[in-house]
C-alpha cells in the first residue's frame, strides 16, 4: 500500500504539471506491480485483489494519458474517491488476512466433486431453452433480429422486452456450466451428453451474436474462462493470449454488425491523434472515459439521491418503477451523450459521495476476501459459478455499476437458484 500511496500521490501531481504521460505511465506500472505481488504469493492469476488491482489502477492510469478530446483535468474530489475506491477493498482484505489468515499453499490442488453431473446437465439443458426461448418471443414480437437489420447503429439497444431480455441474456451462465459438466463428467459419463452440452453452449453464445451485444459474448467467454482457470491445478498465462485471439475477432465483427464504422466512432472518440487505428482508440475509450464520466458526475452532481440510484435493482425486479418512477428520475452526467459507460462506483457517489465509494469498497474488499478462500473449499461446483462472475467483476470495474445493475443481480438470484438445485438434487441422491 505504501507503494502504491506514493505512486498515486506522482501520478496525481504529474497530472497537474500535464505531464500526463507519465502521470499515465506510473499508474499502469503500479497496477501491474500490484497484481505481480498478490500472483506471487497465490499463483492464482484470477485472485480477485489482484484483478481489481490491475484493472481499475490500470484502467485510471489509460484515462491519465489524455489521448482525447473530451478527457479534461480531474478535480480533487475526484482523485480522491478513486484512490479511496482502491484503499478501502485493498484494507479490508489485507484485515481479514490479518485476522483469519489465508491457506495459500492449497490453491496449487486440483478441484473434484465427489458427485454425478447429472443435475449440472439438466440445468444446462434448462436454461438454454428457457433462454433461447425468450430470445425468439422477443424477436417475433419486435420483429427483427439485431445482426440482421442494416444500417442501424443501436438496433440491440432496443431490443428488449421490460422483464423478458433478462431472461434472454442468462444465456452467458451457459458455457460457465458447461465447463463445470466437463470437469465433472471426464472419464466417468456419456458421451452423447458431453455432445450436447457442447452444442448448447454453442447456441447460447449464438444470442448474444444473433443480438449483436459484443459485451454479453465477452462476458460470456470470460466467465467460461474464469470458471475453468479456477478449476486447475495450474494454468499459464500465455493461455489467455489463446482467449484473446478468439476474442478480438469476434468483437470486431459485432462492432461492423451493429453498424459502427471507422468514421462513426472517430466522430464520437475526438482523439488527438486522428490517424491512429481504430481497434486501438475503441477499446482506450471504454476504458478511459469512464473515469472521466465519474468526474463529470463529482463536478456537476447537485445533491446526493440517498441510497435511491443504488437501489435501481430493487425498484426494477419489483415493478415499483412503474408505479412510483421518481424511484429512478435521476439524470446521468457524462461527456457526451454517445458514451455512457460508467465505473463501478458512479451510483456509490451519487448516493453519498466519497463515504459511498468508500463504503462499496469496503464490502466489496469482504466479499472478495471470502470468496477467493472458499474457493478451495467449494463442494457445489455452482461456486466456481459465482467466483467467475465476481472475477469478471472485479476485472471490468471500470466498465459500468456493477452492483446497481438489475442484470448483474439477475445473474446473481439465477445463480443462487441453481446452486440450490444443485444441493438438493445431491441430498435427494444420498
Amino acid at each position: 500500500m505504501a507503494v502504491y500511496a506514493i505512486c498515486y500521490l506522482a501520478a496525481y501531481f504529474l497530472a497537474r504539471w500535464e505531464q500526463y504521460y507519465l502521470s499515465g505511465a506510473v499508474l499502469l506500472a503500479v497496477a501491474a506491480w500490484l497484481y505481480y505481488s498478490d500472483y506471487r504469493k497465490t499463483k492464482n492469476i484470477i485472485h480477485l485483489r489482484a484483478l481489481f488491482s490491475l484493472f481499475w489502477i490500470g484502467g485510471q492510469g489509460l484515462s491519465c494519458l489524455k489521448l482525447s478530446h473530451l478527457q479534461t483535468d480531474w478535480s480533487l474530489m475526484t482523485w480522491i474517491c478513486l484512490a479511496l475506491a482502491y484503499a478501502g477493498f485493498w484494507a479490508v482484505f489485507e484485515i481479514l488476512t490479518a485476522l483469519f489468515g489465508t491457506t495459500r499453499e492449497s490453491y496449487g490442488r486440483r478441484r473434484s466433486f465427489s458427485c454425478n453431473s447429472i443435475p449440472l446437465f439438466h440445468i444446462i439443458c434448462g436454461l438454454t431453452a428457457i433462454s433461447l426461448a425468450a430470445f425468439v418471443l422477443e424477436a417475433v414480437k419486435l420483429g427483427y433480429v439485431p445482426l440482421f437489420l442494416k444500417g442501424v447503429p443501436h438496433a440491440y439497444s432496443e431490443f428488449h422486452l421490460t422483464g423478458v431480455h433478462y431472461i434472454t441474456v442468462s444465456c452467458v451462465l451457459v458455457p460457465s456450466l458447461a465447463v463445470l459438466f466437463f470437469h465433472t463428467e471426464r472419464g466417468r459419463g456419456s458421451e452423447r451428453r458431453m455432445v450436447i452440452a457442447l452444442i448448447l453452449s454453442g447456441i447460447a453464445l449464438m444470442i448474444p451474436i444473433l443480438c449483436v451485444s459484443r459485451f454479453q459474448f465477452v462476458f460470456a467467454v470470460l466467465l467460461a474462462a474464469f470458471t475453468y482457470i479456477s478449476l486447475q491445478r495450474t494454468f499459464h498465462p500465455i493461455y489467455l493470449l489463446g482467449l484473446l485471439a478468439v476474442l478480438i475477432p469476434v468483437y470486431l465483427v459485432l462492432t461492423v454488425a451493429r453498424s459502427h464504422d471507422v468514421a462513426y466512432l472517430n466522430g464520437i472518440f475526438e482523439m488527438k491523434y486522428e490517424k491512429m487505428p481504430i481497434f486501438i482508440t475503441q477499446p482506450y475509450m471504454y476504458i478511459a472515459n469512464n473515469y472521466d464520466n465519474f468526474n463529470c458526475l463529482v463536478e456537476a452532481l447537485p445533491e446526493h439521491s440517498l441510497g435511491l440510484k443504488s437501489l435501481f435493482p430493487l425498484w426494477a425486479l419489483t415493478g415499483l418503477k412503474f408505479f412510483f418512477p421518481q424511484l429512478i428520475q435521476f439524470p446521468i452526467y457524462v461527456n457526451k451523450k454517445e458514451l455512457t459507460t460508467l465505473t463501478m462506483f458512479y451510483d456509490a457517489y451519487y448516493d453519498f459521495g466519497w463515504i459511498g465509494v468508500l463504503f462499496l469498497s469496503c464490502l466489496l474488499g469482504a466479499v472478495a476476501y471470502f470468496l477467493t478462500e472458499k474457493l478451495r473449499e467449494m463442494k457445489n461446483p455452482i461456486g466456481y459459478l459465482l467466483y467467475a462472475q465476481f472475477a469478471a467483476y472485479m476485472m471490468l470495474s471500470f466498465f459500468t455499476t456493477w452492483f446497481s445493475n438489475t442484470t448483474t443481480w439477475f445473474y446473481l438470484i439465477v445463480t443462487g437458484i441453481l446452486a440450490l438445485y444443485y444441493h438438493f438434487n445431491q441430498y435427494r441422491r444420498r
